[in-house]
Protein backbone atom coordinates (compact mmCIF):
# COMPACT_ATOMS: atom_id res chain seq x y z
CA UNK A 1 0.00 0.00 0.00
CA UNK A 2 1.73 3.36 -1.31
CA UNK A 3 -0.07 7.10 -0.46
CA UNK A 4 0.93 10.17 -1.65
CA UNK A 5 0.23 13.22 0.63
CA UNK A 6 0.71 16.69 -1.31
CA UNK A 7 -0.90 19.33 0.64
CA UNK A 8 -0.99 22.70 0.46
CA UNK A 9 -0.25 24.81 3.37
CA UNK A 10 -3.25 25.86 5.90
CA UNK A 11 -3.60 29.54 5.76
CA UNK A 12 -2.99 30.62 9.47
CA UNK A 13 -2.98 27.47 10.77
CA UNK A 14 0.28 25.15 9.54
CA UNK A 15 2.62 25.20 6.92
CA UNK A 16 2.45 22.72 4.04
CA UNK A 17 5.45 20.27 5.62
CA UNK A 18 3.63 19.94 8.99
CA UNK A 19 -0.20 19.34 7.30
CA UNK A 20 1.44 16.65 5.27
CA UNK A 21 3.21 15.36 8.36
CA UNK A 22 0.46 15.25 10.43
CA UNK A 23 -1.56 13.43 7.56
CA UNK A 24 1.05 11.19 7.16
CA UNK A 25 0.65 10.30 11.23
CA UNK A 26 -2.66 9.13 11.28
CA UNK A 27 -2.31 7.22 7.96
CA UNK A 28 0.63 5.29 9.62
CA UNK A 29 -1.48 5.01 12.98
CA UNK A 30 -4.66 3.66 11.07
CA UNK A 31 -2.43 1.44 8.44
CA UNK A 32 1.00 0.67 9.89
CA UNK A 33 2.38 -1.12 7.17
CA UNK A 34 1.53 1.40 4.61
CA UNK A 35 4.57 3.25 2.90
CA UNK A 36 3.72 6.99 2.96
CA UNK A 37 5.56 9.57 0.48
CA UNK A 38 5.08 13.18 1.65
CA UNK A 39 5.53 15.69 -0.83
CA UNK A 40 4.81 19.66 0.67
CA UNK A 41 3.25 22.09 -2.32
CA UNK A 42 2.41 25.24 -2.95
CA UNK A 43 0.89 26.90 -5.99
CA UNK A 44 3.62 29.96 -6.46
CA UNK A 45 2.16 31.65 -4.02
CA UNK A 46 3.28 31.60 -0.27
CA UNK A 47 5.32 28.16 1.15
CA UNK A 48 6.52 28.04 -2.44
CA UNK A 49 10.07 28.10 -1.35
CA UNK A 50 9.38 26.13 1.69
CA UNK A 51 7.54 23.06 -1.17
CA UNK A 52 11.15 23.37 -3.03
CA UNK A 53 13.12 23.45 -0.26
CA UNK A 54 10.92 20.19 0.69
CA UNK A 55 11.99 18.47 -2.39
CA UNK A 56 16.10 19.16 -1.89
CA UNK A 57 16.64 22.51 -2.52
CA UNK A 58 18.97 25.00 -0.69
CA UNK A 59 17.55 27.31 1.46
CA UNK A 60 19.76 30.54 0.45
CA UNK A 61 18.97 34.18 2.99
CA UNK A 62 18.40 37.45 1.40
CA UNK A 63 17.60 40.82 3.17
CA UNK A 64 15.24 42.64 0.72
CA UNK A 65 13.17 45.53 1.07
CA UNK A 66 9.30 44.68 2.48
CA UNK A 67 6.15 46.40 0.75
CA UNK A 68 6.53 48.86 3.04
CA UNK A 69 10.23 50.03 2.16
CA UNK A 70 11.66 48.46 5.19
CA UNK A 71 13.98 45.37 5.14
CA UNK A 72 13.15 42.06 6.04
CA UNK A 73 15.21 38.62 6.12
CA UNK A 74 13.50 36.25 3.53
CA UNK A 75 14.96 33.78 1.30
CA UNK A 76 14.67 31.83 -2.27
CA UNK A 77 15.57 28.16 -3.13
CA UNK A 78 18.23 26.88 -5.32
CA UNK A 79 19.67 23.63 -6.81
CA UNK A 80 22.26 24.04 -9.22
CA UNK A 81 21.69 26.52 -11.87
CA UNK A 82 17.58 26.85 -10.78
CA UNK A 83 16.49 28.85 -8.14
CA UNK A 84 12.65 29.49 -6.76
CA UNK A 85 11.83 32.83 -5.92
CA UNK A 86 8.92 33.37 -3.44
CA UNK A 87 7.18 37.13 -3.81
CA UNK A 88 5.32 36.63 -1.32
CA UNK A 89 8.02 35.54 1.67
CA UNK A 90 9.75 39.31 0.68
CA UNK A 91 6.40 41.84 -0.36
CA UNK A 92 3.40 39.86 -0.02
CA UNK A 93 0.31 40.43 2.60
CA UNK A 94 1.90 38.80 5.41
CA UNK A 95 5.10 41.19 5.23
CA UNK A 96 2.79 44.43 5.52
CA UNK A 97 4.18 46.80 9.00
CA UNK A 98 1.53 45.49 11.62
CA UNK A 99 -0.49 44.14 9.42
CA UNK A 100 -1.82 46.89 7.89
CA UNK A 101 -2.99 47.34 4.00
CA UNK A 102 -1.09 49.65 1.70
CA UNK A 103 -2.87 49.78 -1.39
CA UNK A 104 -1.39 52.69 -2.65
CA UNK A 105 2.22 52.75 -1.36
CA UNK A 106 3.22 49.41 -1.29
CA UNK A 107 6.05 48.03 -3.84
CA UNK A 108 7.27 45.18 -5.56
CA UNK A 109 10.61 46.35 -5.59
CA UNK A 110 11.50 43.56 -2.74
CA UNK A 111 11.13 40.63 -5.16
CA UNK A 112 13.07 42.20 -7.81
CA UNK A 113 16.11 42.63 -5.42
CA UNK A 114 15.67 39.05 -4.39
CA UNK A 115 15.45 38.19 -8.24
CA UNK A 116 18.87 39.86 -8.87
CA UNK A 117 20.04 37.84 -5.93
CA UNK A 118 19.67 34.77 -7.50
CA UNK A 119 20.78 36.30 -10.93
CA UNK A 120 23.85 37.16 -9.49
CA UNK A 121 24.59 33.81 -7.37
CA UNK A 122 24.34 32.23 -10.93
CA UNK A 123 21.23 31.48 -11.70
CA UNK A 124 20.33 30.33 -15.12
CA UNK A 125 16.35 28.80 -14.29
CA UNK A 126 14.29 30.84 -12.08
CA UNK A 127 10.84 30.22 -10.85
CA UNK A 128 9.15 33.44 -9.91
CA UNK A 129 6.21 32.48 -7.68
CA UNK A 130 3.79 35.97 -7.27
CA UNK A 131 1.00 35.48 -5.39
CA UNK A 132 0.28 37.14 -2.29
CA UNK A 133 1.13 40.57 -2.90
CA UNK A 134 0.32 43.03 -1.57
CA UNK A 135 1.24 45.85 -4.08
CA UNK A 136 -0.23 46.83 -7.40
CA UNK A 137 2.55 48.84 -9.02
CA UNK A 138 1.98 47.29 -12.30
CA UNK A 139 5.62 45.30 -11.20
CA UNK A 140 7.66 49.14 -11.75
CA UNK A 141 9.17 48.22 -8.24
CA UNK A 142 10.43 44.91 -9.45
CA UNK A 143 12.04 46.00 -12.20
CA UNK A 144 13.68 49.37 -11.01
CA UNK A 145 15.19 46.78 -8.12
CA UNK A 146 16.75 45.10 -11.23
CA UNK A 147 18.19 48.39 -12.48
CA UNK A 148 15.02 50.09 -14.76
CA UNK A 149 14.19 53.92 -14.19
CA UNK A 150 10.84 54.38 -13.98
CA UNK A 151 10.53 58.12 -14.50
CA UNK A 152 7.79 61.11 -14.27
CA UNK A 153 7.70 64.09 -16.52
CA UNK A 154 9.99 65.87 -15.38
CA UNK A 155 12.80 62.80 -15.19
CA UNK A 156 12.27 61.87 -11.51
CA UNK A 157 11.74 58.46 -10.22
CA UNK A 158 7.94 58.44 -9.70
CA UNK A 159 6.62 57.38 -5.98
CA UNK A 160 6.74 53.90 -4.54
CA UNK A 161 4.04 51.82 -5.17
CA UNK A 162 0.25 52.14 -7.97
CA UNK A 163 0.02 55.60 -6.91
CA UNK A 164 3.33 56.81 -8.48
CA UNK A 165 2.52 55.08 -11.56
CA UNK A 166 -0.29 57.90 -11.90
CA UNK A 167 2.80 60.16 -12.87
CA UNK A 168 4.75 57.98 -15.19
CA UNK A 169 6.12 58.91 -18.55
CA UNK A 170 9.06 56.80 -19.33
CA UNK A 171 10.39 53.62 -19.00
CA UNK A 172 14.17 53.85 -19.31
CA UNK A 173 15.72 50.28 -19.57
CA UNK A 174 19.08 51.16 -20.37
CA UNK A 175 20.23 50.01 -16.78
CA UNK A 176 18.13 46.99 -16.68
CA UNK A 177 19.87 43.92 -15.36
CA UNK A 178 20.39 41.46 -18.91
CA UNK A 179 18.11 39.08 -17.24
CA UNK A 180 16.10 38.33 -19.90
CA UNK A 181 19.61 36.96 -21.99
CA UNK A 182 21.16 35.63 -18.38
CA UNK A 183 18.31 33.22 -17.42
CA UNK A 184 14.99 31.77 -18.33
CA UNK A 185 12.21 33.65 -16.21
CA UNK A 186 9.22 31.11 -15.63
CA UNK A 187 6.63 33.23 -14.35
CA UNK A 188 4.44 31.01 -11.53
CA UNK A 189 0.52 32.21 -11.45
CA UNK A 190 -2.70 30.73 -10.85
CA UNK A 191 -4.34 33.71 -12.26
CA UNK A 192 -5.00 34.49 -16.05
CA UNK A 193 -6.58 37.80 -15.77
CA UNK A 194 -5.48 40.85 -17.93
CA UNK A 195 -3.20 43.45 -16.39
CA UNK A 196 -6.00 46.23 -16.72
CA UNK A 197 -9.59 46.26 -17.50
CA UNK A 198 -12.96 45.24 -15.49
CA UNK A 199 -11.03 41.73 -14.59
CA UNK A 200 -7.73 43.47 -14.83
CA UNK A 201 -5.45 44.07 -11.26
CA UNK A 202 -7.06 46.56 -9.70
CA UNK A 203 -10.50 45.89 -10.24
CA UNK A 204 -10.89 42.47 -8.81
CA UNK A 205 -7.80 42.41 -6.56
CA UNK A 206 -7.32 46.06 -5.35
CA UNK A 207 -10.55 45.47 -3.09
CA UNK A 208 -8.24 41.83 -1.23
CA UNK A 209 -5.52 44.12 -0.45
CA UNK A 210 -7.34 47.24 1.23
CA UNK A 211 -8.32 49.64 -1.64
CA UNK A 212 -11.27 51.48 -1.32
CA UNK A 213 -13.51 52.00 -4.69
CA UNK A 214 -12.04 55.46 -5.18
CA UNK A 215 -8.56 53.96 -4.55
CA UNK A 216 -9.10 51.08 -7.22
CA UNK A 217 -10.06 53.74 -9.83
CA UNK A 218 -6.46 55.52 -8.71
CA UNK A 219 -4.85 52.14 -9.33
CA UNK A 220 -6.78 50.71 -12.31
CA UNK A 221 -5.72 54.25 -14.13
CA UNK A 222 -2.05 54.46 -12.73
CA UNK A 223 -2.12 50.75 -14.29
CA UNK A 224 -3.61 52.13 -17.97
CA UNK A 225 -0.79 54.82 -17.67
CA UNK A 226 1.96 52.49 -16.79
CA UNK A 227 0.85 49.93 -19.81
CA UNK A 228 1.19 52.19 -22.62
CA UNK A 229 4.50 53.46 -21.00
CA UNK A 230 5.93 50.12 -21.15
CA UNK A 231 4.13 49.52 -24.63
CA UNK A 232 6.65 52.43 -25.74
CA UNK A 233 9.76 51.52 -23.80
CA UNK A 234 9.18 47.83 -25.82
CA UNK A 235 7.75 47.78 -29.18
CA UNK A 236 4.73 46.23 -27.67
CA UNK A 237 1.15 45.72 -25.48
CA UNK A 238 0.70 43.22 -22.71
CA UNK A 239 -1.71 44.52 -21.08
CA UNK A 240 -4.21 41.99 -21.96
CA UNK A 241 -2.04 39.01 -21.79
CA UNK A 242 -3.10 36.49 -20.15
CA UNK A 243 -1.43 36.34 -16.17
CA UNK A 244 -0.73 40.17 -16.65
CA UNK A 245 -3.01 40.90 -13.74
CA UNK A 246 -1.02 38.66 -11.50
CA UNK A 247 0.25 39.76 -8.07
CA UNK A 248 -0.57 43.44 -8.87
CA UNK A 249 0.67 43.33 -12.16
CA UNK A 250 4.11 41.95 -11.53
CA UNK A 251 2.73 39.42 -13.97
CA UNK A 252 2.98 42.31 -16.70
CA UNK A 253 6.40 43.39 -15.91
CA UNK A 254 7.85 39.72 -16.11
CA UNK A 255 5.81 39.23 -19.76
CA UNK A 256 6.13 42.15 -21.33
CA UNK A 257 10.09 43.24 -19.99
CA UNK A 258 11.94 40.40 -18.54
CA UNK A 259 10.39 37.54 -21.26
CA UNK A 260 8.80 35.58 -18.79
CA UNK A 261 6.72 32.57 -19.86
CA UNK A 262 3.94 31.36 -17.50
CA UNK A 263 2.90 28.33 -16.31
CA UNK A 264 0.27 27.50 -13.91
CA UNK A 265 2.25 27.61 -10.39
CA UNK A 266 0.84 24.45 -8.99
CA UNK A 267 2.35 22.20 -11.79
CA UNK A 268 5.72 23.96 -11.69
CA UNK A 269 6.14 23.17 -8.21
CA UNK A 270 4.46 19.89 -8.93
CA UNK A 271 7.80 19.50 -11.03
CA UNK A 272 10.24 20.58 -8.94
CA UNK A 273 9.10 18.28 -6.07
CA UNK A 274 9.34 14.81 -8.83
CA UNK A 275 5.10 14.29 -8.29
CA UNK A 276 5.06 12.54 -11.17
CA UNK A 277 7.50 9.92 -10.22
CA UNK A 278 6.22 9.77 -6.91
CA UNK A 279 3.07 8.33 -8.23
CA UNK A 280 4.91 5.09 -9.49
CA UNK A 281 3.16 2.41 -8.01
CA UNK A 282 0.72 4.89 -5.72
CA UNK A 283 -2.79 3.34 -4.67
CA UNK A 284 -4.02 6.76 -3.20
CA UNK A 285 -2.86 10.75 -3.48
CA UNK A 286 -4.02 12.85 -0.65
CA UNK A 287 -4.00 16.68 -1.54
CA UNK A 288 -6.02 19.66 0.27
CA UNK A 289 -5.32 23.18 1.54
CA UNK A 290 -7.33 25.54 4.44
CA UNK A 291 -10.69 26.20 2.57
CA UNK A 292 -11.93 23.90 -0.52
CA UNK A 293 -13.97 26.34 -2.86
CA UNK A 294 -14.70 28.22 -6.21
CA UNK A 295 -11.16 30.25 -5.99
CA UNK A 296 -9.50 26.12 -5.64
CA UNK A 297 -11.14 25.19 -9.24
CA UNK A 298 -9.36 27.76 -10.47
CA UNK A 299 -5.95 26.07 -10.40
CA UNK A 300 -5.50 26.12 -7.03
CA UNK A 301 -3.31 23.14 -5.51
CA UNK A 302 -5.78 20.39 -4.82
CA UNK A 303 -7.57 20.84 -8.41
CA UNK A 304 -3.79 20.63 -9.93
CA UNK A 305 -2.91 17.68 -8.07
CA UNK A 306 -5.85 15.64 -8.80
CA UNK A 307 -5.04 16.49 -12.84
CA UNK A 308 -1.80 15.37 -12.53
CA UNK A 309 -2.91 12.09 -10.42
CA UNK A 310 -5.60 11.48 -12.85
CA UNK A 311 -2.84 10.95 -15.63
CA UNK A 312 -1.80 8.47 -13.86
CA UNK A 313 -5.05 6.57 -12.68
CA UNK A 314 -4.63 7.16 -9.38
CA UNK A 315 -7.73 8.28 -6.82
CA UNK A 316 -7.13 11.54 -4.67
CA UNK A 317 -9.20 12.39 -2.14
CA UNK A 318 -8.63 15.88 -0.13
CA UNK A 319 -8.10 17.43 3.30
CA UNK A 320 -9.54 20.40 4.12
CA UNK A 321 -10.21 23.08 7.01
CA UNK A 322 -13.58 23.58 5.21
CA UNK A 323 -15.07 23.22 1.95
CA UNK A 324 -17.77 24.60 -0.10
CA UNK A 325 -17.61 22.71 -3.09
CA UNK A 326 -20.63 19.98 -3.72
CA UNK A 327 -19.93 16.75 -4.58
CA UNK A 328 -20.41 17.28 -8.76
CA UNK A 329 -17.51 20.07 -8.78
CA UNK A 330 -15.63 17.75 -6.78
CA UNK A 331 -15.96 14.98 -9.29
CA UNK A 332 -14.95 17.02 -12.29
CA UNK A 333 -11.89 18.45 -10.24
CA UNK A 334 -11.40 14.50 -10.20
CA UNK A 335 -11.54 14.44 -5.98
CA UNK A 336 -13.20 11.29 -5.18
CA UNK A 337 -14.15 12.59 -1.46
CA UNK A 338 -13.18 15.74 0.88
CA UNK A 339 -12.24 15.28 4.82
CA UNK A 340 -13.14 18.30 6.48
CA UNK A 341 -11.17 19.38 9.81
CA UNK A 342 -14.34 21.34 10.28
CA UNK A 343 -16.69 18.62 10.81
CA UNK A 344 -14.63 17.42 13.58
CA UNK A 345 -14.39 20.86 15.10
CA UNK A 346 -16.90 23.54 14.15
CA UNK A 347 -14.97 26.38 16.47
CA UNK A 348 -13.18 27.87 13.81
CA UNK A 349 -10.30 29.59 16.26
CA UNK A 350 -10.22 25.71 17.58
CA UNK A 351 -10.11 24.35 14.67
CA UNK A 352 -7.21 26.63 13.70
CA UNK A 353 -5.49 26.28 17.28
CA UNK A 354 -6.01 22.06 16.90
CA UNK A 355 -5.44 21.55 13.31
CA UNK A 356 -2.29 19.36 13.52
CA UNK A 357 -4.23 17.08 15.61
CA UNK A 358 -7.36 17.25 13.53
CA UNK A 359 -5.09 16.50 10.79
CA UNK A 360 -3.81 13.32 12.39
CA UNK A 361 -7.63 12.12 13.13
CA UNK A 362 -8.23 12.98 9.32
CA UNK A 363 -5.37 10.41 8.65
CA UNK A 364 -6.98 7.60 10.77
CA UNK A 365 -10.54 8.16 8.98
CA UNK A 366 -8.88 8.10 5.50
CA UNK A 367 -6.63 5.11 6.20
CA UNK A 368 -10.30 3.14 7.81
CA UNK A 369 -12.48 4.50 5.36
CA UNK A 370 -10.02 4.89 1.65
CA UNK A 371 -7.47 2.05 2.47
CA UNK A 372 -9.77 -0.47 3.56
CA UNK A 373 -11.02 0.47 0.17
CA UNK A 374 -8.42 0.05 -1.85
CA UNK A 375 -6.93 -3.27 -0.03
CA UNK A 376 -10.37 -5.16 -0.59
CA UNK A 377 -9.92 -3.95 -4.47
CA UNK A 378 -12.82 -1.77 -4.87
Amino acid sequence: MKIVVAPDKFKGSLPATQVAAAIAAGLHAGRPGAEVVTIPVADGGEGTVDAAVAAGFERVPVTAAGPAGDPVRTSYARRGEVAVVELAGVCGLARLPGGRPAPLTASSFGAGEVLRAALEAGARRIVLGVGGSASTDGGAGLLQALGARVLDTRGEPVRPGGAGLRDVATLDLAGLHPVGHAADIILAADVDNPLTGPDGAADVYGPQKGASPAEVGALAAGLRRWAAVVAAAVGGDWSQAPGAGAAGGVGFAALAVLGATRRPGIELVLDLAGFEGALDGADLVITGEGSLDAQSLAGKTPVGVARAASRYGVGVVAVAGRSTLIEAELAAAGIAAVYSLSDLEPDLERCRAEAAGLLRRTGQMIARDRLAEVAAGA
